[in-house]
């Protein structure tokens, strides 16, 4: 299972983001191009500690989506967001194509830390987690976008 926290997979997201365009064409969901931006934004901004979500763990939904997270089977279209993760407003493409190229690479520099807070819905996670995690999202959406 890939993980941000390894260099080959970080430059692949790269290299992928660099790919998307305003105009990129949407394979599934409702999302344009840079409210998928924002949305991907969201989870890096939690683990890096700027934002704070409340959320009532489900010991269902925790036990069957850990287990997708770390499988190398990718995750499957249009699968239920969060209401705090939805995108309904207009965004600027550039705008929140660089705050996640920035983003990325703040999480990149957090690559030799071990003491991370847990997640809101998850709980404890250790560093590989995370990075696997965040790899499986981006992912996600990035092949949305036929990227």
């Amino acid at each position: 299972m890939k993980s941000l926290f390894d260099e080959a997979t970080f430059t692949e997201i790269q290299n992928r983001l660099n790919t998307l365009e305003q105009g990129s064409n949407r394979q599934w969901g409702k999302m344009t191009t840079a409210q998928m931006a924002h949305h991907c934004q969201l989870p890096l901004n939690i683990i890096l500690e700027k934002e704070t979500i409340a959320m009532k763990p489900n010991w269902l939904v925790n036990l069957l989506f850990k287990k997708s997270m770390y499988s190398n089977r990718p995750w499957r279209k249009n699968l239920p967001t969060i209401p705090r993760f939805k995108e309904t407003e207009e965004r600027d493409f550039k705008a929140e194509k660089t705050s996640l190229e920035n983003l990325l690479q703040e999480f990149r520099a957090q690559r030799h830390r071990d003491d991370w807070k847990p997640h809101p819905a998850f709980g404890k996670l250790t560093k590989e987690q995370w990075g696997k995690m965040q790899y499986k999202h981006l992912d996600h959406h990035f092949r949305q976008f036929d990227v």
